[in-house]
Formats: C-alpha cells, structure tokens, sequence
C-alpha cells in the first residue's frame, strides 16, 4: 500500500513544527566532527527535500532518494522557488532527485555520507530488509564514510502514540491520525485521513460552503531496539560509533522519543556497485 500520496499534498504544512533548520545545523557539525567537510550526501527517504535542501546550503552535492512520486514532485518544485530558498546557495537547484526503493536503491558511485532522518527507516517492518538497507548503505560509502540516521523509539509508540488519536484543523485541510500499537509485533499502525480543500469552478466560488478532498492512507512503522540496530550495522560490515538522544551528543534516555545512529564504513576497499 503507498505512503505519502494524498498527505504530500499538505506534509509541509503539518510540518511546519518540525526545527528544519535546527536539525541540519545538528546533522551539519555531526558530520563536520567526524571529517565530512564536503562532497556528496545521499539523503534516504528525503521526502519533500527540506533537510536535503538545507544541507545543499552548507555546500555538499545532494542527491534525495524517496519511493514517493508525489513527495518528490514537491521537492522538485521548491528547489526552484527562490522564496522557498533557505540560504540562497545555488547548489540547492542542482540537487538530484531519484524515485527509488530504499530497500534496493542504486547509485553510480560512491558517497562521502549517508542521512536518513524523520524516522524513515521506522517504516523497514523486517529485520532482513533493515539490514538489506545497511549493507547497500555500506556498499556505496567511501572509505571511512559516514551513516548518520534517527529513529523513533518504543517508549514513543507505546507511551506517547499508543492508542491515541490526533487531529489537526487548519483553514485549507485538516487530518485525523489514529495510532494502534501492537506490543507483540512492535508494530505501530497509522489510519491517517487527510481533507484538502478542492479547486473549485469559477461559479462556485461565491457559495459560502466549501468542498473538500478526502484522502485515506494506512502507514506502518516498526520499533526496534538500539542492540537490534547495533547488530544489524555490524552485521552489514560497519562500525558503530554511538547511539544519542537525537542530534545532541547525549546518550539516550528510557524516555528518549528519538534516537540518532552513528556508524562508520570500515576503509574497505573494492567496493562492487550493485
């Protein structure tokens, strides 16, 4: 079933929370710290290219990888909006965007770091697809590059979203998001439902009601715990560096919500593109 289809139409405004800027500057001196300077960055799951766009600012060749055709159509679309231009860098129009699987994405060489952020690796339901990721992650790193990735935790899903239900009005749309968290499985399932306001006909335009579009999507993401994600790394052929509280320098917490990976390619050489 396809995420991110009628919700692309109205993430960035229900995302309009999310500290974009915030979270680049923190992904920005992670990787400053751990010698990546400069290069090409490949961003897993980038969605409407917010994070993808801002790193482009500080100077490194992006490239933005998104199963959703929809979400990348806007991330298309903004890199050639100069209102919509965070820092004016002109390596924001140059990013390159590819509708891929994460599961079985290809590039056609190596990259100096990897990031996936807003919990898009939670929605890798299957060990073995998890780690089918890392090893391709592995595989197109130089040597010594950098995976840099967030997760949400269990304490999220079972204490924070459980069995809750939220809802969001604005003027032009509205969602409702119900959350069930299966304990057994570490499965949290979304139904979310998402009213856009429609375009209406000219002669339509003066009645006082309004028409809205109803879109109707199921999401599933998957909790894993951090000796999981540690061996599932090491098992792809990487090193881990740390797990933090998300984009701090913090360990984590029994009530993290978010955690931040840390892993490193071990200076292999050969590598085979797949």
């Amino acid at each position: 079933m396809e995420a991110y289809t009628g919700f692309a139409q109205v993430y960035d405004k229900f995302m309009d929370n999310v500290p974009y800027d915030k979270w680049a500057e923190d992904i920005r001196k992670i990787l400053t710290k751990q010698g990546i300077l400069e290069g090409i960055l490949l961003d897993l799951g980038c969605g409407t290219g917010s994070i993808t766009r801002r790193l482009a600012g500080y100077g490194y060749d992006m490239i933005g990888i998104d199963i959703s055709e929809e979400m990348l159509q806007i991330a298309i679309e903004k890199k050639y909006e100069e209102d919509e231009n965070p820092t004016g860098n002109s390596k924001e129009k140059d990013i390159l965007y590819l509708k891929q699987d994460m599961r079985n994405f290809e590039l056609y060489g190596t990259v100096s770091g990897v990031i996936c952020i807003c919990d898009s690796l939670n929605y890798i339901t299957k060990e073995e697809e998890l780690l089918s990721i890392f090893s391709l992650v592995n595989n197109y790193l130089e040597a010594g590059g950098i995976f840099l990735f967030d997760m949400n935790t269990e304490y999220k899903y079972k204490e924070i979203l459980g069995e809750n239900v939220i809802a969001e009005n604005r003027e032009d749309c509205s969602f409702i998001w119900e959350n069930y968290f299966d304990e057994k499985e570490n499965i949290n399932e979304y139904q979310v439902t998402i009213f856009v306001e429609a375009e209406e006909e000219e002669e339509n335009k003066h009645r006082k009601s309004k028409l809205y579009e109803k879109f109707s999507e199921t999401h599933y993401q998957k909790a894993y715990s951090i000796d999981t994600v540690k061996s599932l790394l090491e098992k792809a052929g990487m090193e881990f560096i740390g797990v933090y509280e998300a984009f701090t320098e913090n360990p984590p917490t029994q009530t993290s919500e978010r955690v931040c990976f840390l892993a490193r390619e071990k200076f292999q050489t050969g590598k085979v593109y797949r």
